[in-house]
């Protein structure tokens, strides 16, 4: 039971929302503040229930498609484990408990909440993947709200500098990540009906376009002074990450995609985390080493 929950909510994704919305939250966190672990606890909640909610609805939108694709024809809706419309009532059962949750907490961290949903499910699942070559782009942005929905819960202002910077690691490092997996499974992708970037424009174009957001999103990372308060770990940890990334990069490149797939990939993933934690252990590196 536990395995067909975990497949239609996508569990291996959400734990990924889960990791971006903590970092969000102990970024926006206020030191002069006293840490609650039920506040804490609450947040997860709600931003487990929304994720798990706006993804197991995603399958109930696609089953049909999904039917199309090897990789996801043995999902539960697509596979008929679990009816349509059985699917649609839990799926926003769970978005309607996580949204409730999160306008609880923090007005402005429910209704980033509402339009992280009504962009992913809506706009990007039922107008730009279906049908536009460059979707992933726009539906990046709900996939970055986790962590801004994070960092509202504590505070409002989303839009300082601190906020923007998490947001746009994570809106920039989602290019690379999905053009890496339709490259793995164009041909799913291409049976499937998708205008994925490889399956239209080609696989060398998809190179360029990988390498110019690999390179914006290294970038940003290497500015993380000019958006927050950076330390010695900002040395210690995004120049090798940042380097390593790019370096991966180009051995995939230059090979024309042969080799190090995988290693680039992880890199990206792995990388990721490290430019949106680093951040949070600035912040709160005091109270193990002491600040002066």
């Amino acid at each position: 039971m536990f395995k067909l929950y975990s497949e239609f909510t996508k569990f291996g994704i959400v734990i990924f929302v889960l990791l971006a919305g903590i970092a969000g939250y102990a970024t926006g966190f206020f030191i002069e503040s006293i840490f609650s672990i039920k506040h804490f606890a609450y947040f997860i909640l709600g931003l487990y229930f929304l994720s798990s909610g706006s993804l197991a609805l995603n399958q109930v939108q696609e089953y049909k498609l999904d039917r199309k694709m090897p990789r996801t024809q043995n999902r539960p809706i697509a596979s008929g484990k679990i009816k349509p419309l059985a699917g649609l009532i839990f799926s926003m059962c769970l978005l309607l408990v996580g949204l409730n949750i999160l306008f609880e907490m923090s007005i402005t961290a429910g209704w980033v909440g509402v339009v992280s949903f009504v962009f992913y499910n809506g706009f990007y699942t039922m107008i730009w993947k279906p049908k536009w070559v460059f979707a992933a782009v726009p539906g990046a942005i709900p996939g970055a709200l986790p962590i801004t929905i994070g960092y509202a819960v504590n505070n409002p202002n989303i839009f300082n500098s601190e906020s923007v910077y998490l947001f746009l690691i994570m809106f920039l490092w989602q290019m690379p990540h999905f053009w890496l997996i339709s490259l793995k499974f164009i041909e799913d992708y291409r049976k499937g009906g998708f205008p994925t970037l490889p399956v239209t424009v080609g696989v060398s174009r998809t190179y360029f376009h990988i390498g110019l957001y690999t390179f914006a999103y290294a970038g940003v990372a290497l500015a993380s002074p000019f958006f927050l308060r950076s330390s010695w770990l900002y040395a210690l940890l995004v120049f090798p990450f940042a380097f390593m990334l790019l370096k991966k990069f180009f051995k995939f490149y230059n090979s024309d995609g042969k080799q190090g797939w995988l290693s680039f990939f992880m890199w990206t993933n792995i990388s990721m985390l490290v430019f949106i934690y680093i951040p949070v252990i600035d912040k709160w590196s005091f109270l193990f080493i002491g600040r002066n």
